[in-house]
């Protein structure tokens, strides 16, 4: 069974985020919120962890997890980013987007996309997350906390409790925001070349069609 931690949205509260930062440190696969969905995570570095989560979402080796990172200088740790496309998600960040970027030696294979050598980045906009990667000290892997029978739009019919519920077996440890579920999942960019693609509409399309207009406006005057 998880233990259930519960946390304060805004202002979590620093001596039990470090408390979970070491359990995550340990090996711990966690429930928790972001800036869109809840997520299930665990130590980017974590080979079994990942595998846990792979089981627990049914994931296949095409399906891409995504790496919670503090900052642009965490992305780039991780992905290389042309001049366009650090333009683009310097006015993103932190905020609700997964970015698919081309990966760099520095992600571990497990996490690399096996055809596309592609990796999903987030850098999320949600204090809880953000505590989170920052006592850690190294990046999360993360993905939507889903189970494979759910479909779509089936977190919408869920409420906070039961849901949270769904997954007291399957980690380690959870944590409660004590709010109401979001259901909208985040807005995903494929960014391997300078012509970005989005892939999945989600959360911020309006700050995201924003940057595109901006983004396409010198080239039409």
């Amino acid at each position: 069974m998880a233990e259930r931690i519960k946390l304060h949205p805004e202002t979590p509260h620093v001596k039990r985020l470090f408390e979970v930062a070491d359990m995550i440190k340990q090996g711990a696969v966690i429930l928790f919120p972001t800036d869109s969905q809840y997520a299930i995570g665990c130590d980017y570095k974590n080979k079994k962890g990942i595998e846990r989560i792979r089981q627990i979402r049914q994931l296949g080796k095409n399906d891409h997890l995504t790496i919670l990172c503090d900052s642009l200088s965490g992305i780039a740790r991780f992905a290389h980013i042309s001049d366009h496309n650090f333009k683009l998600i310097k006015r993103l960040i932190p905020g609700p987007y997964t970015f698919i970027l081309p990966a760099t030696k520095e992600v571990p294979k497990l996490l690399v996309h096996p055809k596309k050598k592609t990796v999903g980045i987030r850098v999320p906009d949600y204090p809880i997350a953000e505590g989170l990667v920052r006592e850690v000290g190294d990046p999360l892997l993360a993905i939507t906390a889903k189970k494979p029978e759910m479909d779509k739009d089936a977190l919408a019919g869920f409420e906070r409790e039961p849901f949270l519920r769904e997954f007291d077996k399957l980690v380690d440890v959870t944590i409660d925001n004590q709010q109401e579920l979001p259901s909208r999942e985040t807005s995903i960019l494929d960014m391997t070349d300078d012509n970005t693609k989005l892939l999945r509409e989600g959360l911020g399309m309006e700050a995201l069609e924003e940057v595109f207009r901006m983004q396409r406006e010198p080239l039409e005057k």
